[in-house]
């Protein structure tokens, strides 16, 4: 796993690593059942605290994206297309949302964002 953590980031590094876990689960660069490198195997690699780790683990584990089994580690959950269709879903939703502002912040109107949609959309199915 090739995690980059950013310590000057105002993003927290536990949250740092969740999404870059979870980019990589939904990228499919790790596979289900694939195992995750240890909490102290991480911590090490990253130079972070295994505190770190952990948290971000059981973020993911919380999120439904891994599961950890006592004394064997952590893995990639058996995730249904339906949590990973959510989970992009909600990055979609972000960066929709994310565009809105700025349109609003230029000053267009709802109705001028819609219409632009539309267009951007429309070349998109060509």
């Amino acid at each position: 796993m090739n995690l980059i953590i950013n310590h000057s980031s105002m993003q927290p590094i536990y949250e740092q690593i969740v999404s870059q876990i979870k980019q990589m689960i939904l990228q499919g660069d790790l596979k289900e059942q694939q195992p995750l490198a240890s909490v102290r195997t991480l911590a090490k690699d990253l130079k972070v605290s295994a505190l770190t780790v952990k948290k971000a683990y059981d973020a993911l584990e919380e999120e439904g994206f891994i599961i950890t089994v006592h004394g064997k580690g952590s893995f990639v959950a058996c995730n249904g297309q339906g949590l990973m269709e959510e989970e992009r879903k909600k990055e979609v939703e972000r960066d929709l949302e994310a565009a809105v502002r700025k349109g609003k912040a230029y000053g267009m109107s709802g109705s001028e964002l819609t219409e632009l949609f539309h267009l951007i959309l429309e070349d998109q199915e060509v």
